[in-house]
C-alpha cells in the first residue's frame, strides 16, 4: 500500500516562496519511489512578493496556498485541514518562504517563530515518531520547532546559519551538498541542497539520498 508522504510548501520561487528545483525533484523522486504525495501549505498572505528578474519587492500581496498550487498543479491542500494521522512522512522543500512564511527566520534569526500551524503539524509527526526531512533552509524550521528534542540538522557549510541553529537548541553537522544529516532520535532527514549548490545536477544528489531514506524509514 502507497506510503502517504507529505511535501510542505511555502509559495512559489526561491526569493519569497519554495525554492522550485527542490520542490519538483522532491515531487520526482517521491513519485519513483511509489508514495502518495499530500501537498500543502498555510492559507495565509506571503510575508512579501519578490520580482524574481529583478529582485526587488513589488509591493503586491499573494497567497501561500495559493501560490504553492502552481508547483502542485492544484492538487494540494490547506494545511490546517492537514493532521500528523493523515500521513507516514512530510518533507520541506527549501527557499526563503520556508523563512519568511513557514517561520520568520530570515528576519529575526534565532529569535524566530514558526507559523501556529506549521509548528503543530512537525510537533506532531515528532510525537508520533514519524520522519520528517528539511532541504536547504527548511532544517531551520525544524530546529525552532523541536528545539526541546534538540534537533540534529545541516544546513551545509554557512557559519551563520549553523550558529543560528545551535542557540535555537539544534545541534548542526556540516554536509556537502550530496550528503544527508541523519537524526535517528528524532527521525530527522537533512540536506543542503542550494545553501551549497552549485547547481540543479549537485542539489539533485542529496535530495535523491534524502527522500531515500525518508522512505526507508518510513517503511522499516
Amino acid at each position: 500500500m502507497a506510503k502517504n508522504i507529505g511535501v510542505l510548501l511555502s509559495g512559489c520561487g526561491v526569493f519569497d516562496g519554495t525554492e522550485i528545483h527542490e520542490a519538483v525533484l522532491t515531487l520526482l523522486f517521491l513519485d519513483r519511489a511509489g508514495a502518495q504525495i499530500v501537498c500543502m501549505a498555510p492559507d495565509k498572505p506571503q510575508h512579501h512578493v519578490i520580482d524574481h528578474l529583478g529582485q526587488q519587492e513589488t509591493g503586491q500581496q499573494r497567497n501561500v496556498l495559493v501560490e504553492s498550487a502552481r508547483i502542485a498543479r492544484g492538487e494540494i491542500r490547506s494545511l490546517k485541514s492537514v493532521a500528523a494521522s493523515d500521513l507516514d512522512a512530510v518533507i520541506l522543500p527549501g527557499g526563503f518562504g520556508a523563512a519568511k512564511n513557514l517561520s520568520d527566520f530570515a528576519f529575526k534569526g534565532p529569535e524566530a517563530e514558526v507559523d501556529p500551524e506549521v509548528a503543530r503539524l512537525i510537533q506532531d509527526m515528532a510525537a508520533a515518531r514519524k520522519p520528517i526531512g528539511a532541504i536547504c533552509i527548511a532544517p531551520a524550521v525544524l530546529a525552532k520547532a523541536l528545539a526541546e528534542r534538540h534537533p540534529v540538522v545541516t544546513i551545509g557549510n554557512d557559519v551563520g546559519t549553523a550558529r543560528s541553529i545551535e542557540v535555537m537548541g539544534g545541534v548542526h553537522q556540516e554536509r556537502p551538498v550530496d550528503g544527508i544529516c541523519v537524526d535517528e532520535a528524532n527521525r530527522l532527514v537533512t540536506t543542503p541542497a542550494y545553501m551549497v549548490g552549485p547547481g540543479i545536477k549537485d542539489v539533485a544528489l542529496g535530495i535523491e539520498k534524502l527522500v531515500a531514506k525518508v522512505m526507508e524509514m518510513v517503511n522499516a
